[in-house]
């Protein structure tokens, strides 16, 4: 059998559906074990909950964000990145300020101590992405960037969301 008429008979009958060959499933669990994985990173030696990294590395890389792009560049949702915010402000890690010709929005940016915190914390996680891309040849990570865009890209499509990787 093709494996059209597998994944329709598969959709017909839900008692043949394997979770665990269930791409979005194999991507879910694949992103919460590298997520822990790095996470130890920064919550050990800085303290960091994920969100609160995942906001210093879009202002690290991105400043000058609305909280609303953050959380558009980083898939999180508004009570995730407002509770970040308000941890990292509380620590002087991050400063709002008001938009230079909107005064009613508020811009996101590092501290200086936020900046020194994510030079700190880049080169480990860096190394964490090499350590785990060893499992893969030259040709493989060239191949699972241009995977990863091309289903980040459908995922988009089927969303309705806006592409940010462009």
């Amino acid at each position: 059998m093709n494996d059209r008429t597998d994944d329709a008979r598969a959709a017909e009958n839900p008692a043949d559906f394997a979770l665990e060959s269930f791409v979005p499933y194999r991507l879910s669990l694949l992103s919460n074990t590298v997520s822990e994985g790095i996470a130890a990173t920064y919550r050990d030696a800085h303290g960091l909950s994920v969100t609160e990294w995942r906001v210093v590395a879009i202002l690290g890389r991105f400043a000058g964000l609305t909280a609303s792009d953050v959380m558009a560049r980083g898939a999180m949702d508004k009570v995730a990145v407002s509770r970040a915010v308000g941890r990292l402000e509380s620590r002087d890690l991050v400063r709002r300020t008001a938009h230079a010709s909107d005064g009613r929005r508020m811009v996101l940016k590092l501290s200086r101590a936020g900046v020194r915190l994510f030079n700190q914390v880049v080169p480990r996680a860096r190394d964490y992405e090499r350590r785990l891309l060893e499992a893969l040849s030259g040709g493989e990570r060239a191949e699972l960037d241009r995977l990863l865009d091309k289903l980040q890209r459908g995922a988009d499509a089927l969303d309705g969301g806006d592409d940010l990787t462009a």
